[in-house]
């Protein structure tokens, strides 16, 4: 008669050998590994620990073992059979893969000549023979029957293929976002069926034009929807062939056009101003800063200087450049480089300047929505999505600080340094920001202006802001004789739900002595300012413009979380890769 022993707390189920120098851990493992007609014949021997005397189990440890044993054994078989049904699939795969080497596609020449086309200019050739290139975005096998959907950049195709079509070394090794070229006749599906075009492919003729790997290195293990965001960072370039990623940035390029089309409506012409420049706009702060060829220069914050010297010859004006903050914020809404849709206008007063910001706004989203295409964009990102009614909310800097405290908004205070001032929480024990009503002179916190455009729930100009909180060419109000408190500047920022700041404006400074008198306050010097201030100099006017970020507005307009989905390849501190 064997022995097999089992130590509880020092033995090994699986490298033991039931010996008492290699004993199992668990009874149950022994009996599983004992020959069914030897376990009545076996004795088991168990302890706890190192420190106890071997003995014989219970009878209720042994009934207990043998259940999970059973288990064991019924897992034991289940492996068995899932080997062998993967051994035998692979040996099918083998066999077909050998099969699929002899056959060879070959174009049939009676056929009709096709017509090479995109997929969105297929409708009219429906009853033809045509021939498509672009990568596998769907494929699904059933029977004999291969669906291929087909993305070339246009738009969406499916594709059916049948017979030898299925069975070559392509076919069978096919992979997502493979590039193919696929010929057949295009016809419209049946009524009551669902295809993107409201016609397929039914491929006679088909060749991979660039393969796509399989394994580990496939498309859909290197990245699906519950990939890390930092890893969605990093395969950007991958993330753009999603259909929702593709979406935002088709329906920001329809964006751009309708901003183009109304502000010519509006005849303002567009300009291309530089992005090397040796002069600052928002504060020096945030502005990136390299040697060129041997003087200092940064990469522009903003066009505004730079578009108000083209009003005396060219009128109103706009443009459509990147604009670059070195602020170390990961917020939601920020980023490093940003598309920055400029504007200045001559001649002009603070009412006029928001009258036109709302207009061309509202002129913009009414094309998006009046053209198709973009309108289903809009559909499909943002189905709720209900253009902005007119007029816009005007609330004043000084309005908007009572709003905030009659519905309990507060701010964390802050000493004199500009440090949060903190608390233990009693409850917690961590350290809380001290919150405390708004004052006049405040710097209205993005979470605060958020919350009370999401309460109020409509778009709000946001004017009036007090000078110390600006820029240094800003307009100031004319003060009442006798009035005291601080100086307001004629500036605005339009404020929509959900997103907060997408557009910031101003009247500027038109009289020179005042703008000399700006740089001296602000500790700039005016010299490499010259042409700037000769805008005074030489038949000054009133004059006002604005920046709209047009990543925040696509956030806005397609319902974003971030303003990173509406960029191309976002760059935020700590990201200029890919």
């Amino acid at each position: 008669m064997s022995t097999i022993y089992i130590d509880q707390a020092s033995g090994v189920d699986a490298p033991g050998n039931g010996s008492i120098d290699q004993p199992y851990q668990s009874l149950a493992y022994a009996l599983f590994s004992t020959l069914s007609a030897e376990v009545e014949t076996t004795q088991y021997q168990i302890r706890k620990d190192a420190d106890a005397e071997y003995d014989a189990p219970t009878q209720s440890a042994t009934k207990k073992a043998k259940k999970d044993a059973q288990g064991l054994e019924k897992k034991r078989l289940k492996a068995q059979a899932e080997e062998r049904e993967a051994k035998e699939k692979a040996e099918k795969r083998e066999r077909r893969l050998q099969e699929s080497k002899k056959i060879v596609m070959a174009e049939d020449k009676s056929l009709p000549q096709s017509v090479k086309a995109k997929i969105v200019k297929l409708e009219s050739l429906r009853g033809q023979r045509v021939r498509v290139s672009g990568w596998v975005h769907r494929r699904r096998d059933q029977q004999e029957i291969m669906f291929i959907v087909l993305r070339d950049g246009t738009g969406y195709l499916q594709a059916v293929l049948t017979g030898n079509t299925t069975k070559t070394y392509d076919a069978v090794t096919l992979q997502l976002e493979a590039s193919v070229e696929l010929t057949g006749t295009l016809k419209a599906v049946p009524e009551g069926q669902r295809a993107p075009g409201g016609h397929e492919l039914v491929v006679d003729y088909w060749r991979v034009l660039g393969a796509a790997p399989g394994a580990e290195e496939a498309f859909t293990n290197r990245l699906n929807e519950h990939s890390d965001p930092s890893i969605l960072a990093d395969l950007r370039h991958l993330v753009l062939r999603g259909e929702m990623a593709s979406s935002v940035l088709r329906l920001r390029a329809a964006l751009l056009s309708a901003f183009r089309q109304s502000y010519a409506e509006n005849d303002l012409l567009e300009v291309t101003p530089p992005c090397l420049v040796q002069t600052q706009v928002e504060g020096g702060a945030t502005l990136f800063k390299f040697d060129y060829y041997g003087q200092p220069a940064f990469l522009t914050q903003s066009s505004q200087l730079y578009l108000e010297t083209c009003l005396p010859s060219l009128g109103d004006v706009f443009c459509v450049q990147e604009s670059f903050r070195a602020e170390n914020s990961h917020t939601r809404r920020h980023l490093s480089e940003y598309t920055h849709l400029e504007a200045e206008l001559a001649f002009i007063t603070f009412d006029d300047l928001m009258s036109h910001i709302e207009a061309i706004i509202c002129e913009t989203v009414d094309k998006l929505l009046a053209n198709p295409g973009s309108a289903a964009l809009v559909k499909t990102l943002n189905p709720n999505f209900t253009a902005p009614s007119r007029p816009f909310m005007r609330m004043s800097y000084a309005s908007a600080i009572a709003w905030l405290n009659e519905h309990k908004i507060q701010r964390p205070a802050e000493d004199a340094d500009g440090n949060v001032i903190t608390k233990k929480d009693e409850e917690t024990g961590k350290d809380e920001p001290v919150m405390v009503d708004h004052e006049i002179g405040d710097d209205i916190a993005e979470a605060a202006e958020r919350q009370m455009t999401d309460i109020i729930a409509a778009p709000i100009f946001l004017y009036g802001f007090p000078a110390e909180l600006k820029a240094f060419y800003m307009q100031k109000m004319p003060r009442k004789e006798g009035e005291q408190g601080p100086v307001y500047t004629e500036s605005c920022d339009l404020l929509m739900p959900g997103v907060g700041e997408i557009v910031g404006g101003s009247m500027r400074i038109a009289d020179m002595e005042e703008l000399l008198a700006a740089y001296k306050r602000e500790g700039i010097d005016p010299a490499p300012y010259y042409w700037f201030t000769d805008q005074r100099k030489y038949g000054t006017c009133q004059h006002g413009g604005y920046g709209l970020g047009v990543e925040r507005f696509l956030a806005w307009l397609a319902n974003r979380y971030t303003v990173r989905e509406c960029s191309l390849y976002p760059r935020w501190p700590g990201r200029a890769t890919p």
